[in-house]
């Protein structure tokens, strides 16, 4: 699904560069779950920015199902971020007056799905995603963070995405909570869901199969492990 060959990222202010990713390459398969990983000022963010198709490298190839990013046009890149990618981002990203259900159903508009068949597709999302169908109905301000997340997820996955992106999605979450949502991508991807999740914390990208270590734009570890944890029903 991605192929990174050799990008470098420089950002360039006045006479000042600054190297954010320095000759990265790595590939990740239909179907995988890669967690990347690193303090602040490691790269991760441009990585996410890249891979999500909202920036492009200096030099090197980016390779998205065998489309080099690159060479696309802001309207094609457009086209992929709403069709093939899902963003859940840690501060949710919600609309607050809106319904559930409204929240979820928007990408579909946009995507100019049939009216009536968006309901259906969100209310299948949404119950993918884990949370109770009594909540469909509610304000988006009127639930739990964790709940939230949840629906920022279904959103995530309505278009049915080749990719989730999932940046730092438990940072304002407490443990438990949080734990609920990394078992929800777990389930996701059990399923078949290709996951690449941005985190500084070992113990949530530990939750992923494979983990991508990055320190001062550079690979310093690529590992595949197992599960931390046996997923428990939701």
């Amino acid at each position: 699904m991605i192929e990174i060959k050799n990008i470098t990222k420089i950002y360039k202010h006045d006479n000042l560069e600054t190297k954010a990713l320095k000759e990265v390459s790595f590939s990740i398969q239909d179907g995988e779950f890669v967690a990347i990983i690193g303090p602040s000022g490691s790269g991760k963010s441009t990585l996410m920015h890249i891979l999500g198709c909202l920036d492009v490298p200096t030099s090197g190839q980016y390779l998205f199902e065998g489309r080099d990013i690159a060479k696309l046009s802001d309207n094609e890149l457009a086209d992929i971020r709403r069709k093939k990618i899902g963003f859940v981002f840690q501060t949710f990203n919600l609309l607050p007056r809106t319904t559930v259900i409204r929240n979820v159903i928007l990408p579909l508009i946009y995507a100019n799905f049939p009216r009536e068949q968006r309901e259906k597709i969100a209310k299948e999302a949404l119950h993918n995603a884990g949370l109770e169908e009594s909540r469909f109905y509610h304000l988006s301000n009127q639930l739990s963070g964790g709940q939230m997340q949840r629906v920022a997820i279904a959103r995530a996955l309505v278009n049915n995405p080749s990719l989730i992106l999932a940046d730092e999605p438990t940072g304002n979450l407490d443990s438990k909570t949080g734990d609920i949502v990394l078992k929800t991508f777990q389930e996701l991807n059990r399923q078949g869901q290709t996951i690449v999740l941005i985190t500084h914390e070992r113990y949530i990208a530990e939750r992923a199969k494979r983990i991508i270590s990055l320190k001062d734009g550079e690979i310093i570890e690529d590992v595949q492990i197992a599960y931390s944890q046996t997923i428990k029903p939701i």
